[in-house]
């Protein structure tokens, strides 16, 4: 039988610390009081992604963000910026907002007795205020409590720590990385939702290599030899969590229409990064001279000539463009997968109280012809992790691992994961910074 590591072992008291990068303690990812630390000394003191841009287009609305036991209301203010606040009335602690909506009238109102609040978090009415004591009416100490609050990527990002750092410091070298791919030009093509019983960084490990994909999608891998090491998935590693995966130089000769066929599996399987309207593009160059030759640029030309042609403001031809079929991780749980002018964004946190849940989100995004973006997206919904109808093969194949791994850490046979030195170093990566977190 398996000994457990002791719970003081780590650094800062830390338990079940990372003691070296090859090595993951399972206790990480069901252990109480290592996800109580992490709801005391990691989710409140990181960047967090709390929702899309284009969710709050007008004055007054708003989207509530939980994570573990807090709740953050995201206000889109009078004059156009954004603010975020405890969802708690200074009265008696009642939540003040659910879900999404608008304040009518620019007023954030209780809905137990009535007191006030403007879209900046000052006090604008106390109903019966002549029956409280003077101090119990302090309009500083009446305030609503505030996050730090910044956007980049089309995204509000906020934090609950007055001392963190500048988001796009916290965040780098993503930023960099992303900017020229446009993504802060991107809109929800799709959003869905799933409830993994599962810890969530164990969900979004999936995420984390791709050294899964030959056996986990045999449908988009493409060679001459299944069991070649996998070149092309090794993920760099940064600072602060953070990594991503480049696509490589190295290239499986395709034909036209081979080529076509793993785009439309890419877009029957997952309906995002490649889409319908690409497949249709990419194919009007099949039959060109040099198709044979010249596929993939061909392919790539037209996409950006459709571009041009509907006014979608396509990020221009860069190197950045590698990134394309790639991924970027921002520590502790947003992805982007970029392709083309659309992109593939995840988002996992904790469900509940419960470590070994955890709510799993999926974006589809796309760049829209400018003057005919959507309006404020929905979330589509919350959909059983098999259902056929509403997920495509792609992430059905992906949930369907995370569940099993999660009940197999209980096994008694079992005492940490092992990683690869090449393929898996950025789950490592990020259980290390979320040491230094922890370690506080």
């Amino acid at each position: 039988m398996a000994v457990a590591p002791d719970r003081e072992s780590g650094r800062g008291g830390v338990p079940f610390a990372m003691k070296d990068p090859l090595h993951v303690p399972r206790e990480r990812y069901y252990d109480r009081a290592f996800f109580e630390l992490e709801r005391e000394r990691l989710w409140p003191h990181v960047w967090q992604m709390a929702c899309r841009l284009e969710e709050i287009p007008a004055s007054g609305d708003f989207v509530e963000y939980e994570i573990c036991d807090q709740s953050i209301i995201v206000v889109r203010q009078a004059d156009g910026s954004i603010g975020a606040f405890f969802n708690a009335c200074r009265h008696r602690a009642t939540e003040l907002a659910k879900g999404d909506g608008r304040f009518p009238g620019g007023q954030i109102v209780c809905p137990f007795h009535g007191w006030r609040w403007n879209l900046d978090g000052s006090s604008s009415f106390v109903f019966g205020a002549e029956g409280f004591a003077p101090e119990c009416l302090d309009p500083d100490d009446l305030r609503l409590r505030e996050c730090l609050v910044d956007t980049w990527g089309g995204c509000v990002w906020i934090n609950m720590d007055p001392d963190a750092p500048p988001l796009l410091d916290g965040l780098a070298p993503v930023p960099a990385m992303l900017d020229p791919l446009g993504v802060e030009n991107m809109r929800v093509w799709w959003w869905k939702e799933v409830i993994l019983d599962a810890n969530w960084k164990l969900a979004q490990e999936a995420f984390l290599e791709g050294y899964h994909t030959m056996q986990t999608h045999p449908q988009i891998r493409r060679g001459p030899d299944d069991e070649a090491p996998p070149q092309l998935l090794a993920y760099e590693t940064y600072a602060r969590g953070h990594s991503s995966f480049r696509n490589g130089t190295q290239r499986v000769k395709m034909t036209p229409d081979q080529s076509l066929e793993l785009s439309r599996i890419f877009w029957e399987g997952q309906d995002a990064m490649t889409l319908e309207k690409d497949i249709r593009v990419m194919a009007s160059v099949r039959d060109h001279p040099d198709a044979a030759q010249s596929f993939p640029r061909l392919a790539v030309d037209a996409i950006y000539e459709d571009a041009a042609a509907r006014g979608i403001p396509i990020a221009p031809y860069g190197p950045a463009m590698k990134l394309w079929g790639g991924e970027v991780f921002a520590f502790p749980n947003y992805f982007v997968l970029p392709q083309f002018a659309n992109a593939l964004c995840y988002r996992s946190r904790p469900y509940g109280d419960d470590p070994e849940r955890c709510r799993f989100e999926v974006w589809s995004l796309t760049t829209y012809p400018e003057g005919e973006e959507p309006g404020p997206p929905q979330l589509q919904g919350r959909y059983a992790k098999d259902d056929t109808e509403h997920w495509g093969l792609i992430p059905r194949q992906d949930f369907s691992n995370i569940e099993r791994q999660q009940r197999g850490l209980h096994s008694r046979s079992f005492e940490q994961l092992r990683l690869a030195t090449e393929w898996e170093r950025a789950i490592s990566n990020m259980h290390e910074s979320l040491d230094r977190h922890l370690e506080r």
